[in-house]
């Protein structure tokens, strides 16, 4: 499991490069049988005017994992996914350090799938709870 979950990883990974998750420097870090687990650091650049994360930077954050957790989870040979919506209860805010987006399927149809997305800080605090829906489109 070990060697096929660092091949999801850099997988992962690899195919941010020159995407916004790049931009955002979102870092995919552990996979499971049902869960995707991304961090991304918070910086000025992801701040809104009053020096918090801006709350747009975690809803990119919660739809980058839930996206890529349902080509994961999916055959992505066979399927292209998109978001098709998604809403996000900030909690808390994070002036520094790094965030953590777990995203985890609630329910996975053959067409649409709905996963939470948690955003915890480096204490594990909730900061956002996220719910995202996509959508898997047959590749023609």
């Amino acid at each position: 499991m070990n060697d096929y979950k660092e091949k999801i990883l850099k997988i992962c990974n690899e195919t941010s490069k020159n995407t916004l998750m790049e931009t955002l420097e979102i870092d995919y870090i552990d996979v499971g049988e049902d869960f995707l687990l991304a961090k991304m650091p918070v910086t000025i650049k992801v701040h809104q005017p009053d020096g918090v994360l801006h709350g747009g930077a975690m809803v990119a954050l919660a739809e980058s994992v839930g996206s890529a957790a349902s080509y994961i989870f999916l055959d992505a040979s066979k399927f292209f996914v998109r978001g098709i919506e998604i809403s996000a209860n900030h909690v808390k805010s994070v002036k520094d350090g790094f965030v953590y987006a777990k995203a985890v399927i609630l329910h996975k149809g053959r067409t649409t799938q709905l996963w939470e997305i948690k955003i915890t800080n480096e204490a594990d605090e909730l900061i956002s709870l996220c719910k995202l829906t996509t959508i898997a489109l047959p590749r023609s």
